[in-house]
Formats: C-alpha cells, sequence, structure tokens
C-alpha cells in the first residue's frame, strides 16, 4: 500500500484540512477494505467525521488534519489485518478507529511503530485470532504475557472476562500450562450451592455461562467437552479452591467484586509454580451483604505496590458490546457520581 498527504488550501483561520490518497496493491484486499456497499469507509467516515471516496484501488481521505491522518492508520492497520487473512467484521473496523483515535490522545500505547502505523497485541488459537480493540486490551494482553497475576478492572463489555479466557486457552493449546481453571462467587458470597439440584458443574454452569461462551469462541467444542470430562479444563466454584496450589495453570477469578476479603486472600495464595492468576471485576457492581467489604477493593489497595502485579483498568471507551452499552455505562457512572 502506498499513501500521500497534501494540505489543502483553505481561507485564512481555517482549521488546516488534509487530502490524503491510499493505493493499495491487491483489487481483492481491498474490496474486502471497503466492505460490502462500501460500509467500512461509511463506520470510520461517521466515527471520524471524515469524507472517503473510493475508485477502484484508491481511495481518497479529506477532512480536518488529526482525523484523516486517524483514519490512514485505521485504514492501514485494517489492510495489514487483512493480508494476514483476517476477515473483517464490524468490530474491527471500530477497534481499529479506537486505536488510531487512542494514538493522537498519547495513551499507554506499547505498539506505536515508526510513521503512526499501528499494530495491535493479539491472541491466537487454531480456531481464531483476537486483536485488541483499545489501547487498554492493548495494555491488558501485554499483561497476560507478562506478569502472573493480573486483575482486569472495569465495567461490563470491555472484553476482559474474554480475552483472559482467550489467552488461557492459547497458553493450554500450546502445551504452555497443563489446565485452565475457571472460578467466579455463585449465588452469594457464601456460595450456599447444596439446595441446587444436580452435580457441582451443573450447580455452578448457570453462574460461569460467559466463561463457557469465551472457551467456545476460542476452542472446538468437542475438545472443550474432551477437556472438561478429563479435568483438564477445572470449573471450581471458589469455596472449593481452599487448600489447593495451583501449578501449571492458569486460573481465572471472574465476578471478583462480589469475593470478601477473606475469600479473595485465599484464592490468591492459591498460586503455584508455573502459573498464571487472572482475576477480573468491575466494583461499581458490587452485590455482597450491606457492610460487607468487597475483596477485590481491598485487595486493589492492600497490592498496589507489589512487583510483579499489574492492574489494568477499562471504562467506558473499552466498551465493545453493542454502542448502546457504552451510553448506559457513561449514563451510570455520571448518577454514581452524583
Amino acid at each position: 500500500m502506498t499513501a500521500s498527504t497534501e494540505l489543502m488550501n483553505l481561507p485564512s483561520g481555517a482549521s488546516d484540512m488534509a487530502h490524503i490518497v491510499l493505493t493499495f496493491d491487491d483489487n481483492k484486499l481491498a474490496s474486502a477494505l471497503y466492505g460490502p456497499f462500501d460500509e467500512n469507509l461509511a463506520q470510520i467516515e461517521q466515527r471520524l467525521g471524515v469524507d472517503i471516496r473510493s475508485k477502484g484501488n484508491q481511495l481518497t481521505v479529506k477532512g480536518e488534519s488529526v482525523a484523516a491522518a486517524q483514519a490512514r492508520r485505521a485504514l492501514d492497520y485494517l489492510y495489514d489485518l487483512l493480508q494476514k487473512g483476517t476477515e473483517l467484521a464490524p468490530s474491527d473496523v471500530d477497534g481499529a478507529v479506537r486505536l488510531a483515535i487512542a494514538a493522537d490522545e498519547q495513551l499507554t500505547f506499547p505498539t506505536m511503530e515508526s510513521k503512526g502505523k499501528l499494530a495491535a497485541a493479539q491472541i491466537s488459537t487454531r480456531k481464531r485470532t483476537v486483536h485488541a480493540r483499545s489501547a487498554n486490551q492493548d495494555a491488558y494482553m501485554r499483561a497476560l504475557e507478562r506478569a502472573e497475576l493480573v486483575f482486569g478492572i472495569g465495567p461490563a463489555g470491555t472484553g476482559k472476562t474474554f480475552l483472559a479466557v482467550a489467552y488461557a486457552a492459547m497458553l493450554l493449546e500450546r502445551g504452555v500450562v497443563d489446565r485452565i481453571i475457571l472460578s467466579r462467587p455463585a449465588v452469594e458470597a457464601g456460595e450456599r450451592l447444596g439446595f441446587l439440584p444436580g452435580d457441582m458443574r451443573e450447580k455452578v454452569d448457570p453462574y460461569l455461562r460467559p466463561l463457557y461462551d469465551a472457551l467456545y469462541d476460542m476452542i472446538p467444542a468437542e475438545k472443550v467437552e474432551r477437556a472438561l470430562a478429563a479435568d483438564v479444563i477445572e470449573i471450581a466454584p471458589l469455596a472449593f479452591m481452599r487448600g489447593r496450589t495451583l501449578a501449571n495453570s492458569v486460573v481465572i477469578l471472574d465476578e471478583a467484586q462480589n469475593t470478601t476479603p477473606m475469600q479473595m486472600k485465599m484464592f490468591l495464595t492459591r498460586l503455584g509454580e508455573n502459573a498464571r492468576m487472572i482475576v477480573t471485576g468491575d466494583p461499581s457492581q458490587i452485590d455482597l451483604p450491606p457492610n460487607t467489604k468487597s475483596g477485590l477493593v481491598e485487595a486493589l489497595e492492600v497490592l498496589g505496590d507489589v512487583p510483579g502485579i499489574v492492574t489494568v483498568r477499562f471504562d467506558e471507551k473499552d466498551v465493545v458490546r453493542h454502542p448502546l452499552v457504552a451510553a448506559i455505562v457513561k449514563a451510570y457512572d455520571r448518577k454514581a457520581r452524583g
């Protein structure tokens, strides 16, 4: 792909406007980049307020210079994904725009290359490759690579749980670990599950559904079922973690805001040799009884300065579900702040 940029002559006092021409060397990939009826281009236009016109394998981007440069970075990044064999979805386009904007906002984004080129972190299994769709997702995925204990904190829809399970699936598939252990506070802080029908897996399945969904997204269903039957993937209610040392495993605690301080300490001290621990939660969604402190909140206070522990905080800008989810999260945050 080649690109050229020209500044357009405007009346004195007007904002700088840019005119960028992009030429792609593969017509088939260029067509995939544009999307059906140029839907991908329209999505970028709407998000960045630029004008994009296509003619064969050439695009012309016109708009305010910063926005035009962001559009160019996003298009360059998406074309690179296509060259690597990725089939673009609207969420990929949205992610590319998020990353391009984040680069200009000078957020922590360690993968910015020279000449403004974007390169996001990724998690790959045989079934699927997942790319970071925001600067905080990029930081989170890189934290998972380098730290043995990672806290992913933020609202629903930011990908913190999905990416944790995807990373665990990748390590299991590559033989880096022997097991995946999924845990979540079930029903209530006391986890009184006895009255529910069925065996232990059937009792906790409804509370672990998001973890299952992520597993099936990254690993073929028949392999997931075999791994569950062989306890290679284990569903462990939090109360059942007591007394264990978890080695050669990826251990994920989801909805950690609903742990008590005692439960959180018990969980964190299960970390064994060649193990990775990922704790996800949203401190704004605590369901514990009144006057009960969240173990997640306490852990973030107590462990903030401990070397080897990384905390990545997400916000409404990282929500990758339906756009209304981000608006809902933002509205509730405003109400909470008074």
